[in-house]
């Protein structure tokens, strides 16, 4: 779990876009680079080469 005040001020360190946070896969996902961010231990990594690309199918369930 991510705090709610962390997740406020946090941003994607690529495009400065907004994060939503991912209970089910314990990861920080932005739409705007398509990327999604790990949480590590409740730590988040906010380190671009430590995350991973999302798929077409990941960001539609985000629009629905």
């Amino acid at each position: 779990m991510v705090d709610k005040r962390l997740l406020g001020i946090l941003v994607c360190p690529q495009t400065g876009g907004q994060l939503r946070w991912i209970e089910s896969k314990s990861e920080l996902w932005c739409i705007a680079s398509r990327l999604a961010y790990p949480v590590r231990e409740g730590v988040p990594v906010m380190l671009v080469d430590e995350a991973r690309h999302l798929t077409d199918d990941e960001l539609a369930t985000l629009k629905n």
